[in-house]
């Protein structure tokens, strides 16, 4: 059973920092793409970045370039983000998902398993 946890959410002021990670067990990802998406309050669940099997590639929304990165350390079977700078507009609940359809998806409907999510929540 394949399952995926997040952690490493919490409060925080505007402008500072918060790395989530995700720690996958119940499958080797090592060939897997993973992603980051977030869902904030009467919103639809947004794409925030992905990368793929091996690090090489990495996508990001428009909003997030610059102050978010993604990676992932496959022999620890965890993908992690680092938030820097961090504004009000980033509060969301944050979801780690792998998919097993190749690097490139950015709608949720093409990730195949999810974590129950880290909530994020940055003061003005």
């Amino acid at each position: 059973q394949v399952q995926l946890l997040e952690s490493g959410g919490g409060l925080v002021q505007a402008g500072g920092s918060l790395r989530l990670s995700c720690s996958v067990s119940g499958r080797t990802f090592s060939r897997d793409a993973m992603a980051w998406f977030r869902q904030a309050p009467g919103k639809e669940r947004e794409f925030v970045s992905s990368i793929n099997w091996n690090g090489s590639g990495t996508h990001y929304i428009d909003s997030v370039k610059g102050r978010f990165t993604i990676s992932r350390d496959s022999a620890k079977n965890e993908v992690y983000l680092q938030m820097n700078s961090l504004k009000p507009d980033d509060t969301a609940v944050y979801y780690c998902a792998l998919t097993i359809a190749g690097w490139g998806r950015t709608t949720p409907e093409e990730y195949d398993y999810w974590g129950q999510g880290t909530q994020v929540t940055v003061s003005s």
